[in-house]
């Protein structure tokens, strides 16, 4: 399918008009399931409506979440106020390989909606972790899931994957970086429902809440000095073992696997620290 249908989702696919209709359609349907059939209730909206609609030129946005259900993404975004239906203003997503791109159909329309595929477990360097680099150089707003799975119990954030911090450092420009965590949407799409399966539809009548934080800043040029100092000497144990990394260059600065791990993990570890403590007030 020529990596996984990538023209389907370029701008100018059909002058954007099944892009359109794609927005139009999911955007009414999250409008609908979070508005009409659902009491959901938002804190900090306005700073999220603010970066999608008028942020600087050139600079991208990376929102993070937990994932509580496979309807978190595009439910999160039919909250009142929010700009669901505008294709040219919505996010991209990391989307999972084996779920949203299974067949042609699937494939074509996930593309339509902006969904770049991810392979888990192919680690952070695979070919469509560029896709979602392009989207960041491009200035464009990216959302991912960095804990990497659906998990629906009450729980504290889990470690997150290293993906979304690795395209934190390679990015042109520095992304605006929102926090967000959620509830709700494990009783709307639990896993479990009959015989240990979805429910067909989404249940009604549940609370929603969306818990969006302040932006988050990184100063990569210095926390990378830092993680090439602090990983200068390390070895990899019998625990940690090498996965065969290129080396990078950011600054002016070389970044062996040792040096990007530290990285990587520091801007994981403030990410996760951001989430649990907006978890924390969805009590």
């Amino acid at each position: 399918m020529g990596r996984k249908m990538e023209w389907a989702g370029r701008e100018k696919h059909m002058r954007g008009i099944p892009r359109k209709m794609v927005f139009l359609a999911v955007g009414a349907f999250a409008k609908a399931v979070a508005t009409l059939h659902h009491t959901t209730s938002v804190h900090n909206a306005d700073t999220l409506i603010r970066l999608v609609r008028s942020r600087p030129p050139g600079i991208p946005l990376l929102t993070v979440s937990n994932h509580m259900s496979t309807l978190d993404d595009p439910l999160l975004w039919g909250f009142k106020g929010f700009p669901s239906l505008d294709a040219n203003l919505a996010r991209w997503v990391l989307a999972a390989e084996d779920i949203c791109f299974k067949n042609s159909v699937l494939t074509y329309f996930f593309r339509l909606g902006k969904c770049i595929p991810i392979t888990r477990g192919a680690g952070i360097y695979q070919e469509y972790m560029n896709e979602a680099l392009q989207c960041l150089n491009n200035g464009a707003w990216l959302h991912t899931f960095p804990e990497g799975k659906v998990s629906q119990e009450d729980a504290p954030i889990r470690r997150l994957k290293w993906g979304t911090a690795s395209l934190i450092v390679r990015a042109h420009v520095t992304p605006i970086v929102l926090p967000m965590v959620h509830s709700g949407f494990e009783e709307v799409m639990p896993e479990k429902f009959f015989l240990d399966r979805r429910p067909p539809f989404p249940l009604c009548n549940k609370k929603i809440k969306i818990m969006i934080g302040q932006p988050l800043e990184f100063d990569i040029p210095k926390m990378t000095e830092l993680a090439i100092s602090k990983s200068s000497g390390d070895v990899f144990s019998s625990t940690t073992t090498s996965r065969g990394w290129p080396v990078i260059s950011f600054y002016g600065l070389d970044l062996d696997e040792a040096a990007q791990r530290y990285l990587y993990s520091s801007i994981s570890e403030e990410i996760q620290s951001a989430m649990e403590e907006l978890r924390s007030s969805l009590k």
